[in-house]
């Protein structure tokens, strides 16, 4: 197994230090002893410091082959797996290592076919990223189109995710982490303190509040896969990011725990779920970008292991309640049928 060095967190100096505190990352088993934040006003004038880890250095090559790859799959992809259609929109299951927009012209001729007087104006009403695979909603008309981003955009949809990760096992069965989330001078998508939100990074872009719950189905082959559902957060441990977070390295027999976990993000940032993932110790397989191990059993990953498995909305025309779910991906099913 080879896995990308986590690099330590970078903290803000405190005042007259010549250098910054550094500290590890906090793993799951000390969430709990994590105080209060503290929401005391910055100085003006300074830039909030992430409490996550840059990108790797060595993930650029290998964002770059999966990305010639996934150029190359695009080009050739002609045939989306429909799971739900209708005459305003469409639910397909985008495979993973196919970029989003190729779905827009492989749809079954039912919605893609006709002249340009007749033929639907097709809207990707939700994105995944690249190595993502899941359900996504195809709108075939501008009207359903702005209802749909409007919900997605007012957190009206609501979703779930499988993630297998692999790192410290957890010590809670469910947990909701509170955090902020922004990209650096450099680029990078990152996970800053909650008393952040709202504050300036170089470039002119700010802070913006991220939340995800997440419960664990299985470690290590053991655990019990259940279908999604809804749960009170009023009964499950909360973590909120702090700039300043006491943490030790997990013990060696669980560093490497294989983890599978559904996640139910309650905003929408850009890679939300493989930001938490590795706050929390345990970032996705296959995620070069945010500390995820490069290869596994001997084999090189192709990509995360992330997939979007459920979507649940009211219909933007009939006004009806649906939900549509997705088959698990092979990697799901293969932790799962090893699971006691």
């Amino acid at each position: 197994m080879t896995k990308l060095p986590l690099p330590l967190f970078l903290l803000s100096p405190p005042a007259g230090a010549a250098t910054p505190l550094r500290s590890l990352l906090p793993p799951a088993r000390r969430l709990a002893a994590m105080s209060a934040v503290d929401t005391t006003a910055p100085v003006s004038g300074e830039y909030p410091s992430p409490v996550s880890p840059p990108y790797p250095a060595a993930s650029k090559d290998v964002e770059l082959r999966r990305a010639m790859t996934a150029s190359a799959r695009s080009g050739v992809f002609t045939s989306a797996d429909v799971v739900f259609e209708d005459e305003w929109l469409a639910v397909v299951n985008k495979p993973a290592g196919v970029y989003c927009d190729a779905l827009l012209t492989a749809l079954p001729s039912s919605a893609a076919s006709g002249d340009s007087a007749t033929k639907p104006n097709l809207h990707l009403a939700n994105r995944l990223d690249r190595d993502t695979s899941g359900l996504m909603i195809i709108t075939k008309c501008n009207k359903v189109a702005g209802k749909l981003v409007k919900a997605f955009t007012d957190h009206k949809v609501k979703k779930t995710y499988l993630a297998l990760c692999i790192g410290c096992q957890p010590t809670w069965e469910k947990i909701k982490i509170y955090s902020g989330h922004g990209r650096s001078k450099h680029g990078a998508w990152r996970v800053y303190a909650t008393a952040d939100v709202g504050r300036s990074l170089p470039g002119g872009s700010v802070v913006r509040d991220m939340s995800t719950q997440f419960e664990v189905l299985g470690v290590d082959g053991k655990g019990q896969f259940r279908e999604p559902s809804s749960f009170c957060t009023d009964d499950i441990e909360s973590i909120t990011v702090q700039e300043k977070a006491a943490g030790q390295t997990c013990n060696d027999d669980v560093k490497d725990s294989v983890i599978l976990v559904r996640a139910y993000p309650q905003s929408g940032r850009t890679h939300q779920i493989r930001l938490h993932c590795q706050y929390l110790g345990f970032p996705i397989r296959g995620d070069v970008k945010y500390g995820g191990v490069i290869e596994w059993n001997g084999l090189e990953c192709d990509g995360h292991a992330l997939h979007a498995e459920s979507l649940s909305f009211v219909h933007p025309i009939t006004g009806l309640p649906v939900t549509f779910q997705s088959p698990l991906p092979s990697w799901a099913k293969d932790f799962v049928s090893t699971m006691e």
